[in-house]
């Protein structure tokens, strides 16, 4: 039913460092990408049904006792602007390693109809967040978005520019680690007000008006480079910057996503009584800090509403698999732009 869903149990599986580096390298054009696209698909499927296996066995579930599988795929390109999403899965390969029906394929009829293909969960977010009063639900991924919950009106959000993809980076880049822990490294710099001015005077696509999606598409290694070279960073040159300036740079990069996410809750959702937070940003406590800091009203996470900030994504696909299997439109045309609600993925039988 639309009812809130219930969890029955989790697991993750971390990405081996071969496929993470893989997955990272098709975001742009390359030699042979097809094909190393097929193979990166199917090895990132092979994982996806050991985390289904994982989590029945913890549930004590059967196979034959679910309906389908939500599998959202890798996304490597996002150019809704051109017409196209691509994300890289392979459902038939799941279905058969699975034995168990599976959706996924699930922007593509959002983009066909002249949306953005994303964000699609902001639907999601209504059926388990709405209050009776205006609340603001904060996604941190690679991407962030928001979604802005009003009593009696459908849910409205779109893409706010960076949470973690230039953090990720620049971490990985200097310290050799996949992501900033809990935002200690970070959390020793200081951001640099003039650097931050510069990064988002620099962007046209902040001042675009919502509906609006992004993805690495823009916000990759070249922006940044490009960006920190014109205010006079030496970026090719590691040994130019001591530990404390990468630190301040970290620092900075927290911050674009805090000030970006800040500015839209202001904008669009200066009612709000209060911000939720989910996705993986939510355990950085410096971005959680600044975030509490500089929002309007009071910031949370989503575990105080009783669902994990590492769940929501997860459950919101399960969410879109029902809502498919049920006939129900979940492209939401007042987020996505699209030319009007349409019933979202595609499905492989088991």
């Amino acid at each position: 039913s639309h009812g809130r869903p219930t969890l029955l149990s989790r697991s993750s599986i971390d990405f081996p460092a071969a496929l993470q580096a893989e997955l990272l390298a098709l975001n742009t054009s390359g030699l042979d990408e097809l094909g190393r696209a097929a193979l990166a698909a199917n090895t990132l499927v092979e994982l996806y049904a050991q985390a289904v296996e994982h989590t029945l066995t913890l549930a004590k579930v059967s196979p034959t006792q679910i309906c389908a599988l939500g599998a959202h795929g890798q996304t490597v390109r996002h150019r809704p602007d051109l017409g196209y999403t691509l994300q890289l899965n392979a459902p038939a390969l799941l279905a058969e390693l699975t034995g168990i029906s599976v959706i996924a394929d699930f922007r593509s009829r959002d983009v066909a109809a002249g949306g953005q293909g994303a964000p699609l969960v902001p639907i999601f977010h209504a059926g388990i967040f709405s209050a009776p009063h205006t609340r603001v639900i904060v996604n941190l991924g690679g991407i962030a978005n928001i979604t802005v919950l009003r009593p009696q009106q459908s849910p409205f959000g779109f893409d706010t520019g960076p949470a973690n993809v230039l953090m990720d980076m620049w971490c990985a880049q200097h310290t050799g680690r996949h992501f900033d822990q809990d935002g200690a490294w970070g959390a020793a710099g200081k951001p640099d007000v003039g650097l931050l001015s510069a990064l988002l005077e620099s962007e046209p696509w902040f001042a675009r008006s919502a509906p609006k999606s992004t993805g690495r598409d823009l916000f990759n290694h070249d922006w940044l480079e490009k960006r920190l070279t014109q205010f006079g960073i030496n970026v090719h040159d590691p040994e130019s910057l001591t530990d404390t300036e990468k630190q301040n740079i970290q620092a900075t990069l927290r911050r674009l996503t805090a000030e970006t996410m800040t500015q839209c809750v202001r904008l669009y959702a200066s009612d709000a009584r209060e911000v939720l937070v989910c996705g993986g940003g939510a355990r950085n406590k410096a971005l959680m800090h600044d975030l509490q800091s500089m929002m309007p009203c009071p910031v949370r996470t989503t575990d105080s509403e009783g669902i994990g900030t590492q769940d929501v994504e997860a459950l919101a696909f399960a969410w879109l698999a029902w809502a498919h299997q049920h006939g129900v439109a979940a492209g939401n045309p007042a987020v996505t732009g699209a030319a009007g609600q349409r019933i979202l993925g595609a499905y492989w039988p088991a």
